[in-house]
């Protein structure tokens, strides 16, 4: 018995729209090939419960998301979520998180999502701002997003995230002040804040080259990272690089994932990883309900990590988070420390206040956070 446990993903990759900046990974909804993608998922997910390793964990969280699970429906995500409990072994009371975009759930479908046993409301509101959201190719309102807020309180949930973007073109401090005060405002329990990344091939990446779309400067972005950490303390506190939650309300799901524990991904375009073994399955929806129709497996690439490489994946992710890494829990799991195995590039960040070391735990410092991907970077 694994005395970690596991988590469990599954990913619904359709969403209403196709979004300016979100990456080729996700696709808008496809009429009837979204029920063939549900058969297929509710395939693999029978299939994989009766796996040697599944039946062996016992799963604490269970997270559907990727896209915009909410589109599929109340009744066929119900039968998802009780599908699931059904085959994996749970823990009595496992953290069950939906996401979902402000114009998808309506208050009967998070009634039903409560009812089923979700625990946890992850809602892609991105800007309380309606021209920026337009901007960005949002199908939702500001006021459609605050209203999701208080249809999911109502319907019973009592701890919901929002995702926020800053970064987005024409986006100024005020912008993101606005938007920062109107989450504090809403009662929620926890608050993602993502910097823009724009991938390549979007609409907003051929907006950005053709000078047809301006972000904001890095001096504009420094400014509304410190609005940031001045506006939502007290009230939530930072756990992890992108992550604030109320006490108590830290999301577990991703909690395992940063500490690169083990975790059970289905669907298309989901990754597991089984005790170093990383197994991607097939990207495309149609492929790969295509593949389970004919009973194949829809793999699409296996990859076992050697040790110094789950050590440094461990380490990288486990550095997200405030806390930091336990190092002795390395020198468990690995049979080495951050100091055998990075040796003077360890002392060097040391020495330019980058690292430190604290009760047991090796994190990045308060002056490392904002260029904590350089940081990283560094012990790739």
């Amino acid at each position: 018995m694994s005395s970690s446990g596991a988590g469990l993903y599954i990913h619904i990759p359709f969403c209403l729209s196709k979004c300016s900046y979100c990456s080729f990974n996700s696709y808008p909804l496809m009429g009837q090939d979204v029920d063939s993608y549900v058969e297929a998922l509710l395939r693999q997910l029978v299939v994989m419960a009766e796996h040697p390793w599944c039946r062996d964990q016992t799963f604490h969280s269970l997270y559907i998301g990727g896209g915009t699970p909410t589109v599929l429906g109340a009744e066929t995500l119900v039968a998802l979520i009780g599908e699931a409990l059904h085959r994996y072994r749970f823990i009595s009371r496992p953290e069950i998180t939906v996401e979902s975009n402000p114009n998808t759930a309506d208050s009967q479908t998070l009634l039903a999502l409560r009812q089923a046993g979700v625990n946890r409301l992850s809602i892609g509101v991105q800007s309380f701002d309606d021209a920026l959201l337009q901007t960005i190719g949002r199908s939702h309102s500001a006021l459609e997003a605050q209203r999701a807020i208080e249809k999911a309180g109502q319907a019973g949930f009592s701890n919901i995230n929002i995702d926020l973007i800053y970064g987005l073109p024409g986006q100024t401090t005020e912008h993101w002040r606005q938007s920062l005060a109107a989450a504090v405002s809403m009662g929620i329990q926890h608050v993602s804040l993502y910097e823009l990344m724009v991938e390549e091939k979007t609409p907003l990446a051929i907006q950005v080259a053709e000078k047809k779309a301006v972000l904001p400067t890095e001096d504009e972005l420094a400014d509304m990272e410190v609005m940031t950490a001045e506006m939502i303390s007290p009230d939530f506190q930072q756990y992890e690089i992108s992550n604030f939650a109320r006490k108590g309300f830290e999301c577990r799901h991703n909690i395992h994932y940063w500490r690169n524990r083990s975790y059970l991904g289905l669907g298309a375009g989901s990754v597991s990883g089984l005790h170093g073994l990383r197994v991607c399955n097939e990207n495309d929806p149609l492929r790969f309900s295509k593949m389970l129709k004919k009973n194949e497996q829809p793999i699409l690439s296996v990859e076992f990590l050697s040790r110094s490489s789950r050590f440094r994946e461990t380490i990288i992710m486990g550095l997200r988070m405030l806390c930091g890494v336990r190092i002795a829990e390395m020198k468990e799991r690995f049979g080495l420390t951050p100091d055998e195995y990075y040796g003077e590039k360890l002392t060097e960040l040391e020495n330019r206040n980058l690292l430190e070391t604290q009760n047991g735990f090796l994190r990045l410092t308060p002056v490392a956070l904002p260029v904590a991907n350089q940081v990283l970077a560094q012990l790739v």
